[in-house]
């Protein structure tokens, strides 16, 4: 049966989300169909300096779709 596990992360931390990717899949033995990604542009912050420009925007967030057999 397919299923789908949402993954939620901030593109200054991508390791971070790749580490806990890397372990659900380990942990859950899921066999995984597809893997589709997306990052949301974020608007100028005076809170700014977080992403990986560090620019003048904030971290964008950054979503994880994975399609996956059990």
């Amino acid at each position: 049966m397919q299923q789908v596990k949402i993954f939620k992360g901030v593109e200054n931390d991508l390791a971070g989300l790749e580490a806990e990717v890397n372990a659900w899949i380990r942990q859950s033995g899921a066999r995984v169909v597809s893997l589709t990604g997306n990052i949301a542009p974020q608007s100028p912050s005076s809170r700014a300096g977080g992403g990986l420009t560090q620019g003048t925007f904030a971290p964008s967030d950054v979503v994880l779709v994975v399609l996956y057999e059990t």
